[in-house]
Order: structure tokens, then C-alpha cells, then sequence
């Protein structure tokens, strides 16, 4: 490892200064330390670099000359470094999940206390609490599994293609540019990139032009940093302050390049670096919660258990059998199945999502949905079709002319480094409508391209025909309507048929012409044009953004261009159902305020507060943070302006923030979002930064995703306090009854049996439903929630258990009689456990207003049949179980009709009170 780090850090070094002739010893004489070490059996750290070799020739580290892999070299690369895949995002091995399965914080209290049992001799309570465990890591295990196998099946439909430069042909060698899947990208591709890819490896880079690159995912600052091939480092430069290296998971903001893939997989410097700590969201707070919990058991089994242990032990003087008993308490406190049911409702809503084809890279982030109460969304593409139509080409007089068309056609025509939907639309318009422009007349010089800074693109041009008013060399410019005007210090007045000074006047007509082409629902995007020298091209000594304020000046404005994005059909009813469950949309995006208005408006999206990213930036502290909460639109928002607001719903709203971007200026808001979402068509960088990868960019995924979400967390939480209130009212019940009798209420074989079958019966939960109330609102983890839930309903349960037990003793005179008391008391807290679940799991009456799922219901016969049967069966005798008089069932009836009506009237007055239930 140390040699693979040391030629790590030679080439690194070397390669940046083109120090060739050191570079090409200093590799020979690592290379025969290498084979050295071999023969003793010492392993290499980077071996991706030792198959650069023969790529890195002096003639190439000298002059950078791309000489790219042919089809057969890069597939035995392949074969030899594996998929480009790093270890975090590796889906977990089948040993992994049986491991978190197993040792869970729960579980870990089982495994002691079943251990303890062995210790102490008594195997049949061992290997009951053994099955237990067993059950629940199975269970939980296959449920997981089932879940990945299925994320892993949905993964393949989710690619990320990488432009790279390859060769062909068996005579003849020909460049090729193809596309290829990320992890299938090998160290020695030339890899092609543009604004939002995200580096497949770590990359040397050959060429670059105007290259701007986020290394925020290494550094954690938003800030930017210029790249350039053409550049010489001092041997003292820090890696990541390197300008021609750029690094695996970091993304290009603007500009464009070509670069040699270093090293891939897990030998990349991020893989290396974040190996062992990974790429994990802090705890939310349903997690610290459950936290909460475990601690809160241990500590009332501690408290609880010995005193137990010293009751018994006074009024027995056994020592072995009291430590069994006071073992067979420890584990009827503790929610054995609460590790599988929040696994499992998590496993069932990531497949119920998989059917809607939907991609969870983590689970957690399904009940995050069901919290969420805030979904901040993108306009383009999720509420409009994202299909631009050229609907007319005008001056600055609001006039038609083909000129200002000409010219935009030019402008996408020659355009090369990036592609958006608005050339195409230009392009599709020309065609089809037979305009005859000639581009062959027109040679291309050079390129400025777009960024998300200028928001425009520049194309230089040249041409002989002397038809065209520029004859010569000239450039034509196309983008924002607000960032075009700024660099164009004349306008074209068509009707006079002259160019004359950019007035303020002009000024005015063009905004009151583009707000009322905004207002009608159309992007606008200006035209602009300018004459240059023969000699002039927009190239710098080293390929930096220096040199672009030198040509994008006193240009001259032709006129503008406008387009229509239809809204989706869908949309409108998606947010109508997201509204419908508490869910509010807020439109965060670049585009033009009067635009987005209008296309919010006809979507249902209410437009009451708006505001613009520049008047954000002038707001104070507290403003901002009551004027994001407040508005439902924000307009011509930058990356950061995006990461603020999502920040402020947060911190000051204390929301539960989605968000749904997929562009690379939402990277970091999708970062910071508790559920972040995606498209399978977003750029690299979105799609790595999300938790959730739609493959169809609908929101009425969304809106079933909200649900599920509500479901998942809704059973998790019927499930946590059912059971911590019915396992602590249990053990509350048995220590009055251990200071009321002689004997123990229940043996230590008895009660661990108990606990075993009512906690089979309710693995059943995660496919219970919820009622549609609480559905249509979000919920989070209160932390003083459950202890006041505690507080109000577990005396109910108490209450019963300490009739029966009165009941037992002055009806029955149940004081000597062991037997008869242990099968009593084993059939009233079974039933207890089995039928509480009803009772906590809806608001309503229970059997009477709503009734749960037929497996529930099922179960719960299934439990009860099996609790009542067991004295009658030989199961019975072994366990030391007697015949109960048909007068007691008729008691049990009594009291539990008594704990239904006394749990639903304190129920009501929590509802009234904190108003809400679950």
C-alpha cells in the first residue's frame, strides 16, 4: 500500500509539471521495485496506474496528445479493474445484511439475555428467545435482501452516460466518440464533458476551455474553482488545488474539456479518502428517537428487573430461579420485533415505489416522505413538458423578422459543446418550415460556451458570401434576454433599416415587450451579433475565462426569439393531491419570475407571494427567512440562492423539506433537502446527490410516494407504542402482582413463552392499513411524544391487569392455588397484548368505525385461539397449566369490553388535546 501510495503521489507530481524524462525513470525503477515485491508477496494499492504504462508515453506526457483506447484494450481493462464503481454506492453483500440484522440494539438486549438463560441451564427459555431472535433477523434478512435485489433490477435501468474517445478498425484506426455507461469507463479513456457531468475517475485533464469545477463534495465549500490543462504546478501544490487534475465526484459547472481517466472504482482519491467513513446522512429524528427508547428500556429494566429479582428472591430464597424469572422480565420488556417491523415497512414501501418505477438509495428516506411537508420543485420539466416550440422570431419592436431567425438558427446550428432543447427547437422550426439558410456558407472559429453565470453563448463565424451585411469574421450571441442586453451597446432598427446606440428608451421597450411575451406563457431569449476582426478569435494563452468581457461587449441587439413550454396535463392533478395531503409546493427556479407566474397559475400553484433571487439577496436575516416562508414562487434563483432557501424551510420553518431538481444547479439543494429526488434523465450530478431516482419524471409518483411514506411511517409508529406501552404495562402489572402473592405470576418458562407468540402475531403490522385521515397529513417524531403518550394511555392497560388480578384473588381465592393463577394470568396478558393493537392503531372505535386488514384480524385470531387452546392441549401440562371454569372467560369479556371503552374515552380527550393520535 505504501508503494501504490508513493507511485500515487510520483505521478500526481510529475505528470502536472510534464517533468517527462524523470517521470519516465522514476516509473522504471518503481516498476522493478514492484516485481520485487511481488515475489515477496506484497500487494500494489493503485494497480489502475501500472495499466496507464504504455499510455503514458514521453511523447504523450510531453505533448498531451490524445491517442484513445481501442474497443478490445478498454474492455480488458475492464475486466481487469472491475466496474467503475466506488465502494459507498456498492449495494450491500448478503453478509452485510445479515450482519446489521443481527446486531441491531434490540436484538443485542435478546442475545444477552438468551445467553444468560443457557448460562443459567434453563434451555427451554434459551432456546425460546433464541427462536425469537432468529425470526426477526430471519425475517428481517430476507425482507432486506428482497429489497436490494429489487433496487439492484430497477439500478439498471438508471445510467449515466460518459462521452469517450475510442478507437476502431483493424486497418485503418479511427477516432470515434461513443457513449458509454460510467462503469464502463477504464484508467486511459478520454473522456468528453460539459456543464453538470460529473468526472467518472480522476481525470488529467488534455484540453479545456472556460473549465469552472464544484469540488464540493471534497471540500464541503460552494465555492467554484477555475480548471485549465495548460498549466505548470509547484512540486508544493496541495492535490486538490491542482488545475489540470480534476477528481471522481466532483462536477463541471461551465465550460468544456477533454481528459485522461487516471484511476477509477474504488483507487479513485475520493474512494480512498471516504472508504471507511462513506457518504451517510446524520440521524433524523424518528432515529434518535428510537434512540431514546433503547435507552429508556434499559434503564427500566434495570430499575424494574431487580426489583423484581429481590421480591422474589425474599419470598422464594432461590437464587437460580429468581435470576431466571428476573431474565424472562428483561425480555418481555423489550420490543424484540421492532427492528423487523421498521425494516420491513421500510422494505414494503421501497417495493410498492419499485412498482412505480422509482429508484431508493435510501431507505429511511420513505418515511422522510411521510413527513414531508414542503416539496420545493423546478419549473422545466415537472410542471411543463419540457418540449420547447418556437413560436415566433421579432425585433425589438415587437415585429416578425427573419433576420433575428437567421441568426438564431446560425447560433444552434454551429453550437456543439452543449445541447439544450431550445436549439433543437430553433433547428426543428427552420426545417419545417422550409427556410433555406445555407449553413454551408458559414465556417465556425470558435465557441464561447453557455454557463450558468452568463447565461448565454457566443459562436464565431466566418463567411465569403457577400450577400451577408457581417462579410467576414463575426459573432453571434443568443441567451437570457436580461445578460444578452447587457454586453450590447447598439440595437438594429429594422423599419429604418439602420443600427443606431442602445438608448434608454430601447431599454424599456424591450422589457415591456418581454414581459408581455412572458406574461402570455413564452420564454424569451435575446439575439445578438457583432463584427470582428480576421484575427480576433475568442481563445486565451491558457484556455481560461479570461479574455470573454474582450468580445461579449458593444454587441448589437437583433431582436428576440420566443418559445412555448406546454404544462404537463398531469401536473395540475398531482399537485391538487399533494396539497390534498398536506404537502405545499414551492417553485424554485432559474427562469424568469413573469414566466413562472404564469405557468403556475394555469397549474393551480398559488402566485399570491412571489419573489426574484435578486431581491432575496437584498433582504436582512429575519426578511428573508419570513419572505421564503411565505412565498409559493422564487424566480431567477441562483445554485446558492436555491441552497438558502431550502436551508431556511429547515432551520427557522422546522420543515421536512423535498426537493426535485435535475440540473446540476440543484445540486446543492438536493444535498441539503431531507428527501431529495431526481429523474433518470437529470444530469450526473443531480442523480448522485438524491435519495430517490424517478426513471418517469412524474409528480403522481410523487403524490403515491407520499403515501407510502405515510403508511410506513404510520405502522412503525402503531408498532412502537403499542408495544412500549403494553410491554411496560405488563412488567408494572407483574411486580404489583409479585408484592401481592408468595409465588411468582408467572414462571420465567411461562412468561418468555407468552412474549414469544404474541410477538410472532404481530409481525403482521407493516400490512395493516391506515385511516384516510391520517393519510392526508404529515407526521414527524415528537420528542416528547411518546413519553406523554406513555403517561395517558399506559395506566389503561395497568388498570386491567390489576382488576384481573383482584379478580383472581377475591373471586377465585386464587391465593395458593399457583397453578390456576399463571394460567389466568398467562391467558389475560396474552389476550391483552394481542388485542391492544386495535385499539392504538386507529383514532376511531375500534371494530365498530373502522376495522383493520385481514391480516391483522387473521392474526389476531390465529394469537387468540392459539392462547386460550394451550391449557387444553399437552403443551398445557408441560408448562404447568390447569383447566380454566368458563366463568372466567366470561370475565375476560367483561374486562376487555371495560379496557376498549376506557382506552377510547382517554384516547378522545388526547385527541382534544394534542390533536392527534399516532
Amino acid at each position: 500500500m505504501q508503494w501504490g501510495n508513493e507511485l500515487l503521489t510520483t505521478v500526481y507530481n510529475l505528470v502536472q509539471q510534464q517533468n517527462v524524462h524523470f517521470l519516465a525513470e522514476r516509473l522504471e525503477k518503481l516498476m522493478e521495485d514492484h516485481e520485487q515485491r511481488k515475489k515477496r508477496k506484497y500487494t500494489l494499492g493503485y494497480t489502475p496506474w501500472l495499466s496507464l504504462r504504455k499510455t503514458w508515453s514521453l511523447n504523450m506526457l510531453g505533448q498531451l496528445k490524445e491517442a484513445s483506447l481501442s474497443f478490445t484494450e478498454a474492455e480488458r481493462r475492464l475486466r481487469e479493474n472491475g466496474p467503475n464503481v466506488p465502494l459507498e454506492y456498492s449495494f450491500p453483500n448478503s453478509w452485510h445484511l445479515l450482519w446489521n440484522a443481527l446486531f441491531h440494539p434490540f436484538n443485542m438486549i435478546l442475545i444477552v439475555l438468551s445467553s444468560m438463560s443457557f448460562i443459567a441451564r434453563d434451555y427451554p427459555n434459551g432456546f425460546i428467545m433464541f427462536i425469537l431472535l432468529l425470526i426477526s433477523v430471519v425475517l428481517r434478512f430476507c425482507l432486506e435482501h428482497k429489497s436490494s435485489k429489487a433496487a439492484m433490477k430497477l439500478s439498471e435501468f438508471l445510467s449515466c452516460p460518459i462521452r469517450v474517445q475510442r478507437c476502431a478498425g483493424r486497418i485503418e484506426q479511427k477516432e470515434l466518440i461513443v457513449q458509454v455507461d460510467h462503469k464502463d469507463v477504464v484508467p486511459g479513456d478520454i473522456v468528453i464533458f460539459e456543464p453538470g457531468d460529473l468526472f467518472p475517475g480522476d481525470v488529467r485533464l488534455l484540453s479545456s476551455k472556460h473549465l469552472v469545477v464544484s469540488q464540493a463534495s471534497l471540500t464541503g465549500e460552494s465555492m467554484t474553482t477555475d480548471k485549465t490543462a495548460d498549466v505548470r504546478e509547484d512540486r508544493i501544490t496541495s492535490l486538490l488545488d491542482l488545475k489540470n487534475i480534476c477528481f471522481r465526484g466532483t462536477n463541471v459547472v461551465s465550460g468544456t474539456g477533454t481528459g485522461l481517466v487516471i484511476s477509477t472504482g474504488s483507487n479513485t482519491y475520493m474512494s480512498t479518502m471516504f472508504s471507511k467513513i462513506g457518504k451517510k446522512k446524520p440521524p433524523d429524528d424518528f432515529e434518535k428517537g428510537l434512540r431514546w427508547i433503547f435507552y429508556m428500556l434499559i434503564s427500566v429494566m434495570v430499575v424494574v428487573v431487580t426489583i423484581m429479582f429481590v421480591t422474589d428472591y425474599t419470598a422464594s430464597n432461590d437464587l437460580s430461579k429468581s435470576i431466571l424469572f428476573a431474565i424472562s422480565v428483561a425480555s418481555a420488556l423489550n420490543p424484540q420485533m421492532l427492528p423487523l417491523i421498521i425494516n420491513t415497512c421500510l422494505a414494503k414501501g421501497a417495493l410498492a415505489m419499485a412498482k412505480d418505477r422509482c429508484i431508493v438509495k435510501r431507505l429511511t428516506t420513505i418515511r422522510e416522505m411521510g413527513s414531508m411537508d414542503i416539496l420545493c420543485i423546478d419549473k422545466t420539466g415537472t410542471l411543463t413538458m419540457n418540449h420547447a416550440i418556437l413560436v415566433n422570431h421579432l425585433d425589438c419592436r415587437g415585429l416578425p423578422q427573419e433576420k433575428v431567425l437567421r441568426y438564431a438558427f446560425l447560433n444552434a446550428y454551429f453550437k456543439t459543446e452543449q445541447k439544450y432543447p431550445l436549439d433543437d427547437a430553433i433547428l426543428a422550426h427552420v426545417y419545417s418550415n422550409g427556410f433555406k439558410f445555407q449553413p454551408s456558407k458559414w465556417k465556425k472559429i470558435n465557441e464561447i460556451p453557455f454557463d450558468f453565470i452568463r447565461r448565454r453563448v457566443s459562436v464565431m463565424l466566418e463567411t465569403d458570401d457577400r450577400h451577408s451585411q457581417f462579410f467576414g469574421r463575426f459573432m453571434v450571441t443568443k441567451g437570457a434576454l436580461l445578460e444578452v442586453i447587457k454586453v450590447c451597446s447598439f440595437i438594429e432598427n429594422f423599419d429604418k433599416d439602420e443600427i443606431s446606440t442602445f438608448s434608454s428608451d430601447d431599454y424599456q421597450r424591450i422589457l415591456n415587450l418581454s414581459e408581455e411575451l412572458s406574461n402570455e406563457g413564452l420564454r424569451v431569449i435575446a439575439v445578438a451579433i457583432k463584427k470582428l476582426e480576421m484575427q480576433q478569435t475568442c481563445e486565451t494563452s491558457n484556455g481560461s475565462k479570461r479574455g470573454i468581457s474582450d468580445f461579449e461587449r458593444d454587441m448589437i441587439l437583433l431582436g428576440v426569439i420566443t418559445f412555448f413550454d406546454p404544462p404537463k396535463d398531469s401536473a395540475k392533478q398531482a399537485l391538487w393531491c399533494l396539497a390534498e395531503k398536506g404537502v405545499k409546493a414551492k417553485v424554485l427556479t432559474g427562469d424568469s419570475l413573469s414566466l413562472t407566474t404564469r405557468v403556475c397559475r394555469e397549474v393551480g400553484i398559488s402566485t399570491a407571494h412571489v419573489i426574484t433571487g435578486p431581491e432575496l439577496e437584498e433582504l436582512d436575516q429575519d426578511t428573508f427567512h419570513e419572505t421564503v416562508k411565505r412565498a409559493t414562487v422564487l424566480a431567477r434563483l441562483t445554485p446558492t440562492q436555491k441552497l438558502r432557501v431550502v436551508q431556511s424551510l429547515q432551520t427557522i420553518g422546522n420543515h421536512v423539506v423535498g426537493f426535485l431538481g435535475d440540473g446540476v444547479n440543484d445540486s446543492l439543494a438536493l444535498d441539503a433537502a431531507h428527501v431529495s429526488i431526481s429523474v433518470d434523465s437529470g444530469v450526473p450530478i443531480a442523480k448522485d446527490m438524491a435519495d430517490i431516482i424517478l426513471l418517469e419524471k412524474d409528480l403522481k409518483v410523487l403524490a403515491a410516494g407520499v403515501e407510502h411514506g405515510r403508511l410506513t411511517f404510520g405502522n412503525t409508529m402503531k408498532y412502537v407504542k403499542m408495544s412500549v406501552i403494553a410491554n411496560l404495562g405488563s412488567i408494572i402489572s407483574l411486580l404489583i402482582a409479585t408484592l401481592f402473592l408468595k409465588y411468582e405470576p408467572l414462571s420465567s418458562r411461562q412468561l418468555v413463552t407468552q412474549n414469544f407468540i404474541y410477538s410472532v402475531g404481530q409481525i403482521v403490522i407493516p400490512w395493516d392499513k391506515m385511516d384516510e385521515e391520517y393519510l392526508k397529513t404529515p407526521h414527524k417524531w415528537s420528542e416528547r411524544g411518546l413519553p406523554v403518550f406513555i403517561l395517558w394511555n399506559g395506566p389503561v392497560c395497568t388498570f386491567c391487569d390489576v382488576a384481573t388480578l383482584l379478580f383472581l384473588l377475591f373471586y377465585y381465592k386464587a391465593y395458593e392455588d399457583e397453578k390456576f393463577f399463571h394460567t389466568a394470568w398467562f391467558i389475560e396478558g396474552l389476550l391483552m397484548h394481542t388485542l391492544i393493537v386495535h385499539l392504538i392503531r386507529t383514532e376511531k372505535i375500534p371494530f365498530i368505525q373502522d376495522i383493520a386488514s385481514w391480516p391483522v384480524i387473521f392474526s389476531t385470531l390465529v394469537i387468540s385461539t392459539i392462547g386460550i387452546a394451550i391449557p387444553f392441549t399437552p403443551i398445557g401440562k408441560v408448562m404447568e397449566f390447569t383447566v380454566l371454569p368458563l366463568s372466567y372467560f366470561g370475565f375476560l369479556f367483561v374486562i376487555f369490553l371495560a379496557y376498549f371503552t376506557l382506552g377510547q374515552v382517554v384516547k378522545r380527550f388526547y385527541i382534544l388535546v394534542y390533536k392527534r393520535w399516532l
